[in-house]
C-alpha cells in the first residue's frame, strides 16, 4: 500500500492534484486507512501510469475516464499506442529540426530558401503537428489507412490550392464569429458557416470520404476535446457550442 504522500512522491503530481483526481472519479485508491486516508495500491498506480500517458498527450480528463474505465480497456494496446505516439513526435521534433537548420543555415551563409522549399517545410510541420495533437484519436475512430491518405492528400496539396484553403478558412472563422453575434443557429449566415465547414473538412480529407454521419462525429468531438473547444472559444465566446448547435441542424437536413 502507498499513501498520498507516497504516490505524489513517486509521480511528482501534488496531494490536490491526486484529491481532485479522486473527486472526479478518475483515480480512486482502493483503501482507506482506519483514520480515512486514501491508501493506492499497485493497480491503482499501474492506472495512474495510463492516465499521465494520456495527459501527456493531450486530452482531456474526461475523454481519459472514458478509456480507461472502458470495458475493453486494453493496457498492452494502449501502451503500443503510447509508444506511436512518442515515435510520431519525434518524427515531428525532427521535422522541424531540419526546418529550423536549414533557415538558420539560410541565414548564416546568405541563402535564400525558395518559395517551393519553405512551402514544403511548412505542410511538413503541420502533418507532424496534427498527428502529434490529434493523431491518437483520429487513428483510433478511422483508421491509419484514412488518416495516411489524409496526410498523403495534404502533402500533394500544391501552393494555389493551399492559398485557397487558407482563405476559406479565414472566412469560416469570420463567419463564425458574426453568426455567433447574431445568435440564433438557425440562422441562414449560421448554415453558410455549415456549409464553409463542410468545405474545409473535405478539403483535408481523403476524396470520397465525406459523409453527414462522419461530419457530426467530428463536431461531437468538438464537444468532448477541451483543444477544439479552446480552439473555437478564441474565435468568439460559445463559438464551440453555437457550432455544435448549428451543425446539428445543418446535418439534419442532409
Amino acid at each position: 500500500m502507498y499513501t498520498i504522500g507516497e504516490v505524489a512522491k513517486m509521480t511528482g503530481l501534488t496531494h490536490k492534484t491526486l484529491r481532485y483526481y479522486d473527486s472526479i472519479g478518475l483515480l480512486k485508491p482502493s483503501n482507506h486507512s482506519d483514520v480515512g486516508y486514501r491508501l493506492y495500491e499497485q493497480a491503482d498506480l499501474d492506472r495512474l501510469r495510463q492516465i499521465l500517458l494520456y495527459r501527456e498527450m493531450g486530452l482531456s480528463l474526461e475523454a481519459i475516464k472514458q478509456i480507461v474505465y472502458a470495458p475493453d480497456f486494453d493496457v498492452q494496446g494502449a501502451l503500443a499506442s503510447h509508444l506511436t505516439y512518442l515515435t510520431k513526435e519525434r518524427q515531428r521534433l525532427d521535422a522541424l529540426i531540419q526546418v529550423v537548420t536549414k533557415t538558420l543555415s539560410a541565414e548564416e551563409e546568405e541563402l535564400i530558401m525558395s518559395n517551393e522549399e519553405k512551402f514544403e517545410a511548412l505542410k511538413e510541420t503541420i502533418i507532424q503537428e496534427n498527428e502529434a495533437k490529434y493523431g491518437e484519436e483520429i487513428r483510433r475512430k478511422y483508421g491509419d489507412d484514412v488518416v495516411d491518405l489524409a496526410n498523403e492528400k495534404l502533402h500533394d496539396t500544391d501552393a494555389s490550392s493551399w492559398q485557397s484553403i487558407e482563405e476559406l478558412n479565414d472566412q469560416l472563422n469570420v463567419k463564425l464569429a458574426e453568426a455567433v453575434a447574431l445568435g440564433d443557429p438557425a440562422s441562414e449566415l449560421a448554415q453558410e458557416v455549415c456549409d464553409l465547414h463542410r468545405q474545409w473538412l473535405t478539403f483535408y480529407w481523403p476524396d470520397g470520404m465525406y459523409s453527414a454521419d462522419k461530419h457530426a462525429a467530428i463536431v461531437d468531438m468538438y464537444q468532448a476535446d477541451d483543444r477544439f473547444k479552446a480552439y473555437y472559444e478564441k474565435i468568439a465566446p460559445g463559438a464551440s457550442n453555437f457550432l455544435y448547435q448549428a451543425m446539428t441542424i445543418y446535418l439534419a437536413e442532409k
